[in-house]
């Protein structure tokens, strides 16, 4: 299948590594020229080279710390002039950190709601201008499938994800008309570079071995395993299509039935 993506231009959030990476290199590999952030300017500028040479497409690096609003809209502005025009915009920057309410510091709190909640916020208030002017464009907010199941150990990332999903939901019914549509993807455990971190705080709250907290994600899902990056940049790709516009307004989980399955199990004590 044709996906009408070739010769477009996305901007993605957190492309540095992990999920934002497999994203925009999934884009560049149907033809889409990317610019990506983050804030680390070796590891993005390193990132941003090896898709180019991958994929032959033009990939820019503007490192940016979505925490300031200078700097997301710079981002924006910058990649906008470099590219000619956005007709995709991927947020995928920042997490949230895990764990009980006990262990969470109101840093932790501060630092998961400004960059996984309002770095999103800042891109948008920014990019929106653009894809209005130009006649439209198709946003993919990357939020998780913690804004949409209860977990205890994920409170923090729970509260920055409903956030986001209101969000996504909210500005879809206000740009259809400007021809902009919104999607969420809400990706389950994913094995990234920080998969390690996060099994290691599960450990450590819940009074586990490090094997047997790795094994707790896996076992809440039907599939029996957590998600790879590339089945989630594969799905966003889709979405990001043209062929997918009218998709708008929609959230879709990449979590192997993880969250079916705990609403199940929730209604079932009842």
């Amino acid at each position: 299948m044709d996906l009408q993506l070739h010769g477009k231009t996305a901007l993605v959030t957190g492309g540095s590594e992990g999920i934002g990476k497999g994203i925009a290199l999934a884009l560049a590999k149907e033809g889409v020229d990317v610019a990506i952030c983050a804030r680390r300017k070796d590891v993005l500028e390193a990132t941003a080279s090896e898709i180019a040479r991958a994929t032959n497409r033009k990939i820019i690096a503007i490192p940016a710390d979505l925490r300031k609003d200078a700097d997301a809209k710079a981002f924006i502005e910058r990649a906008h002039n470099e590219l000619g025009r956005v007709d995709i915009m991927v947020n995928n920057a920042g997490s949230a950190a895990g764990g009980v309410i006990e262990h969470l510091t109101e840093d932790d709190w501060e630092k998961g709601l400004q960059l996984k909640f309002m770095g999103y916020v800042r891109c948008l208030r920014y990019v929106l201008p653009i894809m209005v002017k130009q006649g439209g464009g198709r946003v993919v907010n990357l939020i998780g499938n913690d804004g949409v199941k209860p977990s205890y150990w994920e409170i923090c990332p729970g509260a920055a994800n409903a956030a986001g999903q209101n969000l996504t939901i909210s500005l879809a019914g206000q740009y259809g008309k400007n021809n902009i549509s919104f999607c969420a993807v809400n990706p389950g455990p994913v094995r990234t570079e920080r998969w390690a971190g996060l099994v290691k705080a599960m450990s450590r709250d819940m009074n586990l071995s490090y094997e047997e907290a790795d094994k707790l994600a896996p076992s809440s899902i039907p599939m029996g395993r957590i998600a790879e990056v590339e089945e989630v940049a594969n799905l966003v790709v889709m979405l990001a299509s043209p062929l997918m516009h009218m998709v708008n307004g929609t959230m879709i989980e990449v979590d192997g039935g993880q969250e079916k399955s705990l609403m199940d199990r929730l209604r079932d004590k009842k």
